[in-house]
């Protein structure tokens, strides 16, 4: 065989493995990833997707990082296979903190015409959301998306209750547009898949069990609580606001002050509730938001954490209180569901059954349970589940999504795409 001969089949080799597996390897891939909340502004979506964002850069991939602009003199950060793009937006309804973005699709077509991502994920649903639905769409992008708020669930908690059947509507409509959607926990995709929802893949939430850890525990923070010896303090942290259910949360540790006096209410956040709870809750604390090291330190120089929210898709808070050591009291869903066994490890009631919550609350007050057992097991519960871990997944949702993409629509580069 001539040596022309063996440098064209080789050449044929290299050009099958780069059409047929080039995706799966480990090339770094360029991301565009569209969300209408981002740090510094605090909550769970935030948060988590600041936290995929850093672990796919660190993993070596380019990101496009689409957001509202979040104060008037903001500038976007530009650095090696980083970059963002501010757009314009508007405050949301009740959460004036938090801008919804307006529709930017003729500027992402200009800009993904120039620049085109192997793929766009999709964080949330608003304007911008969409409009970067119809940008991929038109350009033949594969995309990916979130559910990562519960809306239809919310709207009853700010007057819109009537919008509610609209909403889910125009969720499903969303998200079955895109080539598959991310939700945090089993119980979630089932939810959806009743609802109509399609292509639902369970991506779970990390910890960073370093920031999160019982060694943070501070005997002078507690001291300032009015702490002493083995008093012990209840910890609930995240929005102050009614879609969080906290008159449950209030009406639970009430009854537990009857059983011990000495318990000390810690609130870490801030919301429209603020005032209502300062009136209605007796032995409390009101400390406004914490951030990094200071709120490691209020979980971890907490006892108990009371989390009766019925409105979430995950909760980040329930991971961060039993890496930190805490005996987390939770309705049966989310991440408690997921990651709790009653009595090993923390603490579940019924859903929506307020009495069994106030039940299980009472028995943590009494120390009818072993509270320095279920504190440990929290912790080791936690241990398997890093953000790299979680990352890694998320990296091989996207090769999956660009290995079906390239066989279902002919993929022949970046650059060409014939469906």
């Amino acid at each position: 065989m001539t040596v022309r001969r063996k440098r064209s089949l080789f050449h044929q080799f290299v050009i099958f493995l780069v059409n047929n597996f080039g995706m799966t390897l480990n090339q770094p891939l360029q991301i565009a990833i569209i969300t209408e909340t981002y740090p510094p502004e605090i909550n769970g979506v935030a948060s988590t997707i600041a936290r995929f964002v850093k672990g796919l850069y660190e993993r070596g991939h380019a990101i496009t990082l689409i957001r509202p602009r979040q104060a008037r003199h903001e500038t976007a950060t530009q650095k090696d296979r980083f970059q963002e793009i501010l757009v314009s937006g508007l405050p949301i309804p009740g959460y004036s903190a938090l801008k919804i973005g307006l529709p930017e699709k003729n500027m992402l077509l200009n800009e993904w015409a120039k620049k085109r991502p192997d793929l766009v994920h999709l964080v949330t649903e608003g304007p911008l959301g969409w409009s970067a639905l119809q940008a991929a769409k038109k350009l033949g992008i594969p995309v990916c998306s979130d559910f990562r708020t519960n809306f239809d669930a919310y709207s009853s908690h700010y007057g819109f209750s009537w919008l509610k059947s609209s909403i889910q509507k125009y969720m499903r409509y969303f998200h079955n547009r895109s080539n598959f959607t991310m939700v945090p926990t089993k119980a979630m995709r089932e939810h959806l898949h009743n609802q109509g929802f399609e292509r639902l893949k369970v991506v779970a939430r990390g910890i960073d069990t370093d920031l999160f850890n019982p060694t943070k525990r501070c005997e002078k923070l507690r001291k300032r609580w009015g702490l002493r010896g083995k008093n012990k303090a209840v910890l609930y942290v995240g929005r102050l606001a009614s879609e969080k259910n906290l008159q449950l949360s209030v009406d639970a540790f009430k009854a537990m002050l009857q059983i011990d006096p000495s318990l000390k209410m810690i609130w870490v956040g801030d919301g429209p509730e603020r005032g209502a709870l300062e009136l209605s809750c007796p032995n409390s604390i009101f400390a406004g938001m914490q951030t990094g090291e200071s709120l490691a330190q209020y979980y971890a120089s907490s006892d108990i954490f009371l989390f009766s929210s019925v409105s979430e898709t995950f909760g980040n808070v329930t991971l961060e209180a039993m890496a930190s050591g805490l005996a987390v009291v939770a309705y049966d869903y989310a991440a408690a569901q997921q990651f709790i066994q009653n009595g090993s490890n923390g603490l579940l009631a019924e859903m929506n059954n307020a009495a069994a919550f106030i039940a299980q609350s009472q028995s943590v007050a009494r120390d009818s349970i072993n509270l320095q057992h279920i504190s440990q097991q929290a912790r080791i519960t936690t241990l398997d589940h890093s953000w790299q871990k979680v990352t890694q997944h998320l990296e091989d949702n996207y090769r999956d999504l660009l290995h079906h993409s390239k066989n279902d629509c002919g993929v022949i580069s970046k650059n060409l795409i014939t469906c």
